[in-house]
């Protein structure tokens, strides 16, 4: 057995070996499900748009690039010591409903669960949460979010009644809509016109802020009439248009940019391109527009005419299987982001284009 000032010195040793390693950096990556990431859509013999990359789930995005970073030196010490290594419990989405990626390929996502913004910050390789509305205020019920003027993040808090600003780095730095929203919701924002589209649920209507937070105009009303809307929900603005997702009227409804109907499509049924509860709508470069038909767990994909082109998904937790999706974004390379709400997670696909 060791004399005592041996113990000590090995342990020393050991410590200082194990202390002195250098961290190996996080990087970002996708949590692939049952490593599936050769799924694809739609299945052979057709030519596949689109391909399972993997999805967002919290810091289990963030790792080292060398997963089993532990060297011999310091399993000895957690054997010697009666460490484990064990982590401490993982902070990961719960209940995620909206998101938006910004120009540097960061991921900003709201979670109705945990009242809070998680942010999957890819260049510095770590995640934040998000949870202050204001400097008195933490947010409740946070679903729509949008990228606002001068880097700036937008947050729509159902339940607080008002579009919340944050700088980049989280802080809050102002709100508006509180004397006039019932229960925003949705968020879009023209970026050329600085105009912000809030769909207002209870209201049901569009109500448009400047970037200073002035009331411009509101769009629509209860109705099932063009222009009229029946708990619109979720937004998306894309080729100088307006997308609105008119739930409880089980149609999307296109507008431009001063809310005149241009066209709408969609209705209620049982066949496949059928939108019962449409919730998530979301644009991709080619002018292909996706909607989250969250009573049967799909994600719909229509052409710019609103010609159903695919319908995939399904109840269920393997990869491309949904349980009550609620958001859908669509980010600069054309990778589709599903808020998958009940299994805690943001499904990632890619389009691969040509489908017009």
């Amino acid at each position: 057995m060791f004399p005592p000032i041996r113990i000590s010195v090995a342990f020393i040793g050991i410590t200082l070996l194990v202390s002195g390693c250098a961290e190996t950096p996080n990087v970002f990556r996708l949590v692939n499900s049952n490593q599936a990431t050769a799924k694809v859509w739609p299945s052979a013999p057709e030519k596949p748009r689109f391909g399972y990359l993997g999805e967002l789930t919290g810091e289990g995005n963030f790792r080292p690039e060398n997963l089993d970073t532990r060297s011999t030196a310091t399993k000895l010490f957690e054997w010697l010591t009666g460490l484990t290594g064990d982590s401490p419990e993982q902070v990961v989405l719960r209940r995620p409903q909206c998101g938006v990626v910004d120009a540097e390929g960061s991921i900003f996502v709201t979670d109705i669960s945990r009242a809070a913004v998680y942010v999957f910050d890819k260049p510095d390789a770590r995640l934040e949460v998000w949870d202050r509305a204001s400097a008195s205020t933490r947010f409740v019920s946070p679903i729509g979010i949008a990228l606002g003027a001068q880097g700036e993040i937008l947050v729509a808090d159902a339940e607080l009644h008002s579009v919340f600003r944050l700088d980049r780095k989280g802080n809050p730095v102002g709100e508006f809509g509180h004397d006039v929203l019932k229960r925003p919701t949705g968020l879009a924002r023209d970026p050329q016109r600085g105009r912000i589209y809030v769909a207002d649920t209870h209201a049901h209507d569009i109500k448009v802020f400047a970037d200073d937070g002035k009331l411009l105009e509101v769009i629509g009303q209860r109705g099932e009439g063009a222009g009229e809307f029946n708990s619109p929900t979720h937004l998306a603005f894309a080729f100088d248009k307006l997308y609105v997702t008119d739930t409880l009227n089980s149609r999307i409804q296109i507008l431009d940019e001063h809310g005149k109907m241009i066209t709408k499509f969609g209705q209620r049924g049982l066949y496949v391109g059928n939108l019962v509860r449409p919730k998530g709508v979301a644009v991709d470069n080619e002018g292909n527009i996706y909607v989250v038909e969250s009573l049967y767990d799909n994600l719909l994909v229509f052409d710019n005419k609103g010609r159903t082109l695919l319908a995939l998904g399904g109840t269920g937790k393997e990869a491309g299987e949904f349980y009550l999706p609620s958001g859908v974004w669509t980010d600069s390379h054309d990778q589709i982001y599903i808020a998958d709400m009940f299994n805690g997670r943001i499904t990632v696909l890619q389009f691969f284009g040509g489908s017009q």
